[in-house]
């Protein structure tokens, strides 16, 4: 069994555990407290898979807490992140402790980053498509979709018309003003915006 030669407190503030004078790897603080090890002992090769698996799992949620800091994920994007430097259960421990401490809540994210891309003038379908890219499962997506792009009930434009009138007038006024309605149609189209909204949007900008 490999026996520990030396313990050494890292720059990061971690445990380097050396098993017969070569350095294995390093622990945190709180998982080296919980091994209780000591210089001269042995330890058998299922504890180091245990302690590795153990500092692995406490490294990625350090690394999750420093990545929802920065802003907020959903859980499927925050897994997907962490697995590029994370073995799948390292990250997916991760991602579990961070939604016990209320840091992850997809339906909410989810609201927040469709409405916000509405607002940036973005077709449902592409909205859809960003969702999905963020982990979003399919039934959530679907619940926000159809709750952002309700039918106002006085009547006025459906938020895709609005965000496709949007569009017509940031992007395509000119092009319309050339008389080049195809182009700005297929413009449109290539950003999902459905065949009927696309004629609504056109004729109501050239109406105005």
């Amino acid at each position: 069994m490999p026996r520990i030669t030396a313990i050494q407190e890292t720059k990061k503030g971690r445990l380097a555990l050396f098993f017969d004078g070569e350095f294995a790897f390093s622990l945190d603080e709180e998982t080296f407290a919980g091994a209780d090890l000591h210089v001269d002992d042995e330890i058998d090769l299922c504890q180091v898979e245990e302690l590795r698996r153990k500092s692995d799992t406490r490294r990625a949620i350090d690394r999750a807490l420093d990545i929802l800091a920065l802003r907020d994920h959903a859980a499927g994007e925050l897994y997907q992140k962490l697995c590029r430097r994370f073995d799948p259960h390292s990250a997916a421990a991760a991602v579990a402790r961070a939604e016990e401490l209320g840091l992850l809540n997809d339906a909410d994210y989810a609201r927040r980053r469709a409405a916000e891309l509405l607002r940036k003038r973005k077709s449902r379908r592409e909205i859809a498509a960003d969702l999905n890219a963020k982990g979003i499962d399919r039934d959530t997506a679907a619940s926000v979709l159809e709750e952002l792009f309700a039918d106002p009930e006085d009547g006025t434009d459906s938020p895709e018309l609005a965000a496709a009138v949007a569009l017509i007038e940031k992007s395509y006024a000119g092009k319309l003003a050339e008389g080049k309605r195809p182009q700005v149609m297929a413009a449109l189209a290539r950003r999902g915006f459905p065949h009927a909204v696309i004629h609504r949007a056109v004729e109501r900008f050239l109406e105005d």
